[in-house]
């Protein structure tokens, strides 16, 4: 018969049998990824390149490492937006200074900046910490279908 010192050891043995595993900034491997943007909804393609970047799909993902891919996305100025959100949804920021707040439509945003249209929507998606600022430097955004990363050999992602 079990006393409940020998219960007690049964349990503080087998915790450190089944210990959490946490994989090391040294462990984890990358892989690069180039993900094709036409006709593409922006915020399904970036919810999806955000858990890539996170690590989030791989089985040995821990939240305080950085564990995520690098990921080239291509023809960012043929992305797509849903209903009325081009004439209607507007980007805005501040200036600094008293009444400096700054907006633009998405369409004109994607006419001077078609790459800061996914940044930012990634971006926003990602925590808001110094890891998150280091997921962000793995996405690479192009407006069209050429990328220099060509010596890194990704592999295409169908998202």
């Amino acid at each position: 018969m079990l006393t409940s010192l020998d219960s007690w050891i049964i349990r503080v043995y087998s915790l450190k049998i089944m210990g959490t595993f946490m994989l090391r900034k040294e462990d984890v491997k990358r892989q690069w990824y180039v993900v094709n943007a036409k006709d593409k909804i922006l915020g399904r393609l970036a919810s999806q390149v955000a858990i890539r970047l996170m690590g989030k799909h791989k089985p040995a993902y821990t939240p305080h490492v950085d564990t995520g891919d690098y990921i080239i996305i291509i023809n960012a100025d043929k992305i797509k937006l849903t209903g009325n959100k081009w004439d209607k949804k507007r980007y805005y920021w501040h200036s600094g200074y008293i009444g400096g707040l700054k907006s633009l439509t998405y369409d004109k945003l994607l006419e001077r900046h078609p790459e800061l249209l996914l940044k930012l929507a990634v971006k926003r998606m990602l925590p808001k910490n110094r890891l998150g600022r280091q997921m962000l430097k793995k996405m690479k955004v192009y407006a069209g279908a050429n990328h220099p990363h060509k010596a890194q050999r990704p592999i295409e992602l169908d998202i």
